[in-house]
């Protein structure tokens, strides 16, 4: 498309869609969006961008735009879709905006995988353009050392989030098929997206299939571990070299130290000791993440010391173990954590990051898996590593089939037999009321959700600072089943 045109987002607010209308203003379009859930960070990065975001409106595309791209959040029935549609308004999908405008002629490196796409690929990103490659990239979050989720680069090398959700209501198959990328990391496939995806096998054809878009010339770094990497690999035409810490793992990780603020590990290549490498993020998956990001970044020449120096400046993402206040000695934490697994894995890493503290996580049952209760049990196991849990209403319930719905009793009783206490608290309000007199100096608090969770992260520092320091309480208070 020409400069000057005019594109209109439908549900610009999503973390992907927000990049997408900073990356088409950036290349000289004129840009508008509309969405009902605009909440931080993506809301504060349009509005530092001068993008205008508009509730729904069939006037939002009066004067008609020259292409309205959908997000896959929307669906039939939408006041300015159905206008689009009537109306006969040229529309596409974000993949397919992006790979037209922004991806041809480009050597694409895509992270995949159910966990730690956005981490990964931030890594990625941000050695490259330390490396002075200057990489163009789209992340689904805000990476914290460019403070941007994209970025357009006059080198070769377009490094994108891959994600497996589906494209846009005409076109249910997963957005990394559009990408066709040269080279892939694939740190992991399990189940997830129940509301797209039937069941794991599923999942992992959707993943077989971006593994038989790479090119013989192409490259995939996959972990390790798992039976579903493995049947998703079993026909590649391209070397595959593994990362993890089996004997069987190209890029090898050994010596890893977790403690309070710095992490250490040494990664052995091929048998051979090759690199050591010192940071400042939290938890072991996120080793799993930079070793991924290495392996890659030295497949395409960059060198040891290069990725090394990048990684050990490595900040972080929005949302991921991001603290959002310290109050009274009380740390605040939000991440974005979406699934058993990743609640696993955030938990276990702020244990590594804060030993000692009393851990509290509030839960807002949010990602259309969690909202199910297909992978109840999982969750309960997994929210059970913090000490205290809060768990609010699932989000939309309604949307969701009672026969499919999470059952929020049988998780917190699950909780209970785990030796941990477990409240239900309906609503935002009700939580911050009931918690806040409870907490004391030195607690941590992780606040789970991938959705605004209805203004916590501001009202719970902002009642803490009200009550003033916190007594003392029993670090052993009575385990008991609340339903409030």
């Amino acid at each position: 498309m020409a400069e000057n045109k005019h594109i209109h987002l439908i549900g610009i607010c999503g973390t992907a869609m927000a990049s997408l209308a900073g990356m088409l203003q950036r290349r000289g379009f004129r840009v508008t969006g509309s969405d009902t859930a605009a909440y931080p960070p993506m809301s504060d990065f349009l509005a530092s961008l001068d993008i205008p975001v508009a509730p729904f409106a069939v006037q939002n595309l009066q004067p008609q735009p020259d292409r309205v791209v959908v997000g896959n959040a929307i669906s039939r029935g939408n006041v300015e879709l159905e206008q689009v549609l009537d109306q006969r308004i040229p529309f596409c999908s974000l993949p397919q905006i992006l790979h037209d405008e922004f991806l041809r002629g480009k050597e694409v490196l895509v992270v995949a995988g159910t966990h730690g796409k956005t981490t990964t690929t931030s890594m990625l990103a941000w050695i490259f353009h330390t490396a002075g490659l200057q990489p163009s990239f789209l992340i689904g979050g805000i990476a914290e050392n460019f403070g941007s989720s994209f970025q357009l680069g006059q080198g070769k090398h377009f490094i994108l989030e891959g994600d497996e959700y589906d494209t846009a209501f005409f076109d249910k198959g997963p957005k990394f098929l559009h990408y066709f990328p040269a080279s892939i990391i694939l740190t992991s496939v399990e189940f997830d997206h129940a509301d797209i995806y039937k069941d794991l096998d599923a999942v992992e054809t959707a993943f077989k299939r971006l593994v038989n878009l790479i090119p013989r010339r192409g490259r995939i770094i996959a972990f390790d571990t798992g039976e579903s990497v493995e049947r998703c690999l079993a026909r590649t035409f391209c070397p595959v070299e593994r990362y993890g810490s089996g004997a069987n793992a190209t890029w090898k990780i050994t010596d890893l130290h977790l403690e309070p603020g710095r992490t250490t590990w040494s990664v052995v290549r091929d048998g051979k000791p090759w690199a050591d490498f010192d940071y400042a993020v939290a938890g072991e998956y996120n080793v799993w993440n930079a070793t991924a990001a290495a392996a890659m970044a030295a497949n395409c020449g960059i060198s040891r010391e290069e990725i090394a120096a990048a990684l050990k400046t490595f900040k972080s993402v929005k949302r991921r173990l991001e603290v959002r206040a310290k109050v009274n000695g009380i740390t605040i934490i939000d991440d974005f954590a979406h699934h058993p697994t990743a609640i696993a894995g955030t938990l276990t890493a702020l244990r590594s990051n804060y030993p000692g503290a009393r851990l509290w996580t509030i839960l807002e049952p949010r990602s259309n898996t969690l909202r199910r209760n297909v992978l109840q049990n999982e969750l309960a196991k997994s929210l059970a590593l913090a000490d205290e849990v809060v768990v609010a209403n699932v989000f939309k319930s309604e949307a969701i089939p009672e026969a499919e719905r999470l059952d929020l009793a049988a998780v917190a009783a699950q909780i209970q037999k785990h030796g941990r206490r477990a409240r239900i608290v309906p609503t935002v309000d009700g939580i911050v009321q009931l918690i806040s007199p409870e907490l004391r100096s030195g607690d941590v608090v992780a606040i789970l959700s991938n959705g605004g969770f209805g203004g916590i992260y501001e009202k719970l520092p902002e009642r803490l600072k009200s009550l003033g320091v916190p007594t003392l309480q029993s670090p052993n208070a009575e385990n008991k089943l609340i339903l409030s």
